[in-house]
């Protein structure tokens, strides 16, 4: 089992699709790690799972981290 801590590292690294830049920049890992543990935490470690479901929950993401998306 993964210690809380190493969830949500992994979960920041969710804000993009383009593998090149899957760790996404500091604002978009600032923007969306509440998002990705609220709607995509099953899919922690799998980086492209995460980013296919929120992009899956696009609607219900916050304003914030929706943006990064666009």
């Amino acid at each position: 089992m993964m210690k809380a801590g190493s969830v949500l590292f992994v979960a920041i690294l969710i804000t993009t699709s383009s593998a090149a830049h899957a760790a996404g920049t500091y604002e978009q890992r600032r923007a969306c790690r509440s998002d990705a543990m609220k709607f995509c935490r099953e899919y922690v470690p799998n980086v492209k799972k995460i980013t296919a479901c929120m992009e899956r929950n696009i609607k219900r993401l916050s304003p914030a981290c929706r943006a990064q998306f666009h």
